[in-house]
């Protein structure tokens, strides 16, 4: 038993300034390569909470997609589904500023469907046991469907998680059979053709239940930075969680390992606020080092009674 991780895997170039970023200007600095992607990501999070995720996607058939493989295999990460392809993996080149904020960035995605076949002869297999799925929602739509097909056919429940929120939002009616969808507040925006930027918590809290009810979204979590997060559900149940006040080094990865942290609560009998409390304390961990995932956390730090697996 274990959750499924479907999503993608990328190779992230991140530029650091050594000094005050000019957007217009030659900057002096750092580059450092790691390995990323929102759906990898969200895998190694949830190894990185000594469980045993099991991912489905793609790798370049090169020695640098044997390194990626590898890498997971490391984190005790199930990699038997997934798919070793030429372009099997997107790159993302990201520029920051000196504050650790995203600054810039452009995005190649990979060309997901070999992973069609996949689930076509497997996705029995794949699903079967999970304990539940997480799901990039803007994967190629013959992939979602056939994902919700499975979840559906064992009942499954399925956390979604977005990388491209313009892609995703043309998919409104996937969203509806979903449990939770966690996103920031920019990608609600662009959800729900708003702007929630300038919104206390507790006023975005109910500005979301109000439209989750009429979009029937089952639930959805919406990450605002440095403010905290809300959450709110069809059932009425909204709220708001703060941050945790860590030293910024780099934010990328901190949304996918929040999402990591809330689908392992919700997977595990955890409440809404108890889940974005384990999402929270996973994303203050991220943003403190240059690594896309966490650290490494016993289930017992987050609250989870789970023992672990060797």
């Amino acid at each position: 038993m274990a959750i499924v991780v479907i999503g993608s895997v990328f190779v992230d170039i991140k530029g650091f300034p050594d000094d005050v970023y000019s957007p217009t200007g030659r900057n002096a600095g750092r580059v450092e390569t790691v390995h990323g992607g929102v759906g990898r990501n969200v895998a190694e999070d949830i190894a990185n909470v000594e469980l045993r995720p099991v991912f489905v996607s793609m790798v370049d058939n090169t020695a640098q997609g044997e390194e990626v493989l590898r890498k997971l295999r490391n984190h005790k990460v199930n990699t038997d589904y997934v798919v070793s392809t030429p372009d099997g993996m997107g790159i993302w080149l990201a520029v920051f500023d000196n504050t650790g904020d995203l600054a810039g960035s452009i995005s190649k995605r990979p060309e997901m469907t070999p992973l069609i076949d996949l689930l076509d002869r497997k996705g029995d297999e794949i699903f079967r046991d999970a304990d539940s799925i997480v799901i990039e929602i803007d994967m190629d739509k013959e992939i979602v469907k056939r994902v919700f097909h499975y979840a559906e056919k064992y009942g499954k429940k399925v956390y979604a998680v977005v990388s491209n929120m313009i892609i995703a939002s043309q998919r409104r009616d996937f969203l509806q059979s979903i449990d939770c969808f966690v996103c920031n507040v920019l990608e609600a925006g662009i959800l729900f053709v708003d702007d929630f930027t300038q919104m206390e918590p507790e006023e975005l809290a109910e500005a979301i239940h109000e439209r989750i009810v009429k979009a029937n979204i089952p639930s959805m979590v919406v990450t605002m930075g440095s403010r905290g997060a809300i959450w709110a559900s069809q059932d009425g149940d909204k709220g708001y969680f703060p941050p945790e006040s860590v030293k910024v080094r780099d934010t990328s990865g901190a949304g996918d390992a929040f999402c990591a942290g809330v689908a392992v609560g919700l997977t595990y009998g955890k409440t809404m606020r108890e889940s974005v409390k384990i999402g929270t304390h996973l994303a203050a961990s991220v943003i403190t080092v240059s690594e896309s995932t966490c650290p490494r956390f016993l289930p017992r730090e987050l609250g989870l009674e789970i023992d672990v697996e060797e």
